[in-house]
């Protein structure tokens, strides 16, 4: 990479998160991580851990992603103390698993508000950077359980919400054509994080494993990977896709 520049990732706090492993794949290929996590700690601890291991500059802020405050603020700081922001990764993500009687407005509006309104605010507030550098990349983390009508681990409400990144995807990458933007998103399947680790039965993983084609979990790694190639120099002429990372859970 020959110049300095800023990747923004959104929910990379978490040690066994895909944020996380997305920032440090980025990091790992000369970019610049701005991290914001709702749980400050954790992000300034995943900024220095990524430092650590992977070396450039790296800022970890405390930002939450359904306030437009809280976002201008966490940017604003970015802005100033980075280079200049060129990527923008929209990872920050709630679940829930409940029968849709079940789910309450509250519960609803939870995780709409963090999966949709977050990507939708901190994409609007990135924007004016990436079209005053004249390029850039714009991932945002969808779902297999959008594609195949949930049954994997979140409820109606959680299919729902990913459902809306695509359409948000599309639509605004069909948008930022004649300015040389990407947008793109990542839809995982199951996959090792500390939002499976514990919460299955053996006989629910059992049965969860043989729902999977390559019968396994997906790794952090394979869905980060990915997302590194989709806000590399190398993806310039896709936009408007979403990429599936589900070990065969899922084909269409």
């Amino acid at each position: 990479m020959s110049r300095p520049r800023t990747v923004v990732v959104t929910g990379a706090g978490s040690k066994r998160g895909i944020g996380r492993e997305t920032a440090l794949h980025l990091a790992q290929a000369g970019w610049s991580v701005a991290i914001l996590d709702v749980d400050a700690p954790s992000a300034r601890e995943s900024a220095q851990d990524i430092a650590a291991r992977a070396g450039g500059q790296t800022l970890g802020l405390g930002v939450d992603v359904t306030d437009p405050h809280s976002v201008e603020m966490g940017i604003a700081r970015v802005e100033s103390e980075m280079p200049p922001i060129e990527a923008l990764v929209n990872i920050a993500g709630v679940t829930g698993k409940f029968s849709f009687l079940d789910i309450t407005p509250a519960e609803w509006d939870r995780i709409f508000n963090v999966n949709v309104r977050g990507t939708y605010l901190v994409t609007q507030r990135v924007l004016p950077n990436l079209l005053k550098a004249g390029r850039g990349r714009i991932v945002n983390m969808s779902s297999v359980s959008a594609e195949r009508g949930g049954g994997v681990f979140g409820g109606v409400h959680y299919s729902a919400a990913k459902a809306a990144i695509q359409g948000f995807t599309r639509a605004l990458a069909r948008e930022l054509t004649s300015t040389g933007i990407t947008v793109n998103a990542v839809a995982p399947g199951l996959i090792d994080t500390d939002i499976t680790a514990g919460k299955l039965t053996p006989e629910m993983e059992q049965a969860v494993l043989a729902s999977i084609g390559f019968h396994r979990l997906g790794t952090t790694q394979e869905v980060a990977s990915v997302i590194a190639f989709l806000v590399s120099d190398e993806a310039s002429y896709v936009t408007g896709a979403t990429y599936d990372v589900n070990g065969g859970l899922h084909i269409h």
